[in-house]
């Protein structure tokens, strides 16, 4: 994915994957955004969509627990992606968000933020 352009601003930074990462948010913000968009091949606006939601604060929560481990910052995030887009949709959750069956969660849950914040601003 072609990351070259400027990296979307979050949206809200109350909560999501911002207000989670609170005084590592600054330096986080980037990182993920690019991770996140190299590895399930979806737009930066995609991926801050996704970050901005309550998809994005369990993310964060999954960064943090690679911090409390010991990785450093560019590390648990790489991690948490890794782990994210290993994972894939099962039938329940399928059914719940209507993503297919199979696909990788990051992946799935980044295209749903995406489709559900276009519905929004209809």
């Amino acid at each position: 994915m072609n990351t070259s352009k400027q990296i979307p601003a979050p949206t809200v930074t109350d909560w999501g994957y911002w207000g989670t990462m609170q005084d590592q948010a600054e330096a986080a913000w980037p990182i993920a955004m690019k991770a996140i968009s190299d590895a399930t091949n979806q737009p930066l606006e995609s991926v801050c969509a996704f970050l901005d939601s309550r998809h994005g604060r369990h993310f964060a929560d999954d960064v943090h627990n690679g911090l409390f481990a010991g990785a450093k910052l560019q590390d648990a995030i790489e991690q948490a992606t890794q782990r994210w887009m290993g994972w894939t949709i099962g039938r329940l959750t399928s059914k719940q968000y209507g993503i297919p069956i199979g696909m990788p969660y990051l992946t799935g849950f980044v295209i749903h933020c995406e489709i559900m914040q276009e519905s929004l601003s209809e």
